[in-house]
C-alpha cells in the first residue's frame, strides 16, 4: 500500500442540485427543523445568479454537526433523480489544514492527476483544492482558513 494522496477527515459539504428551490428549501426546513444558514432563494428570478457562485445561484444551505447541506437550483424543471445515473454537484472532503491540501498538491503532481489550485473562499471561511474523478465528479479537498 501507498502513502495516502489525502487523508480526508470527513465531508465538509454536499451541495444537490434541485428542480425547485423554494420546494427543496420548504421540505428540509421541514426536515431539520431549522432555516438555511445561507439562502439566496429570494434571489432566483435574477437572471445573473444562475451564474454566480458567491450567490450559490440561488441555492441554499443547511449546517448542522459542522457539515453542510446545499441546494443548487440549476436543473430543469421535470427533471429527477435516478441513482442510476453518474453524478452530483461536488462532494467536499474536510481535512485538517491548509498545509494538508499543499501536501496534496505535492502528490497529485507526483501522481500526474490533474487538479485545481488551493483556492482561498473568506467568505465561507474555507480553503479549498479540487480535484474530478474518472467520471468528472468534482471532488474538493476544504480546510479551514488559518
Amino acid at each position: 500500500m501507498n502513502d495516502p494522496i489525502v487523508t480526508p477527515l470527513g465531508f465538509a459539504h454536499v451541495r444537490l442540485t434541485v428542480t425547485d428551490i423554494h420546494r427543496s428549501k420548504a421540505f428540509y426546513e421541514q426536515l431539520f427543523g431549522m432555516p438555511p444558514g445561507s439562502d439566496f432563494s429570494d434571489q432566483i428570478d435574477d437572471p445573473t445568479v444562475h451564474d454566480d457562485p458567491w450567490r450559490t445561484y440561488g441555492g441554499c444551505s443547511f449546517t448542522f454537526g459542522g457539515q453542510t447541506l446545499g441546494l443548487r437550483p440549476v436543473a430543469r424543471a421535470g427533471d429527477r433523480f435516478d441513482p442510476d445515473r453518474v453524478g452530483l454537484d461536488h462532494v467536499s472532503f474536510r481535512v485538517g489544514s491548509v498545509d494538508d491540501l499543499h501536501a496534496a498538491v505535492a502528490r497529485l503532481d507526483a501522481a500526474g492527476i490533474e487538479h485545481g489550485a488551493v483556492t482561498d473562499l473568506p467568505p465561507f471561511g474555507l480553503v479549498i483544492l479540487s480535484v474530478q474523478d474518472p467520471d468528472d465528479v468534482n471532488l474538493e479537498f476544504a480546510a479551514p482558513r488559518p
